[in-house]
This record gives structure tokens, C-alpha cells and sequence, in this order.
């Protein structure tokens, strides 16, 4: 995609839109580890049986409200 292509992307976003794409943008042009994140090859390995029944179990989880907030997290380590 060239430059000019990204500025026409850009010029489509809805108004609603304008501050994440903002985000985003202010993020992969000032943070290498977020550019190399976003540059990484699709991961297209095939969900195990493993995965499969640990993924349900999250959901689970979640469903359940069994869950702690990421404040929490931070509040148990002492940063906020």
C-alpha cells in the first residue's frame, strides 16, 4: 500500500472513527514492539483439541462473571 492509498483509507474514516484511528496510527508510527506485532504473520496453526477445550473454559469463566478486572490487577501490584 503506498502513502497515497493510506491517506485515501484515512479521508473514508467516519468522524466516529477519527480518534482511534488517531490511537493506532500515533501508536505503530512511535512503538517498534507494536509495529513488529502488527507486521507478524497471521498465526495459522490449527486450534488443538487442547486449545479448543481451554478456550471454552475462559468463555466459561467469563460467562460466570469469574473474572478480575485488570484494575484489580493493578491495585494487587501496587500500581494504581
Amino acid at each position: 500500500m503506498s502513502r497515497e492509498a493510506l491517506h485515501e483509507l484515512i479521508d473514508r474514516i467516519p468522524e466516529s472513527g477519527v480518534i482511534a484511528a488517531q490511537r493506532v496510527l500515533e501508536r505503530f508510527a512511535s512503538d517498534a514492539a507494536f509495529r513488529a506485532a502488527m507486521s507478524a504473520p497471521r498465526d495459522d496453526e490449527p486450534v488443538t483439541a487442547g486449545d479448543a477445550e481451554a478456550i471454552a473454559c475462559a468463555r466459561r469463566d467469563l460467562k460466570a462473571g469469574m473474572v478480575v478486572s485488570h484494575d484489580e490487577i493493578l491495585r494487587e501490584f501496587g500500581i494504581r
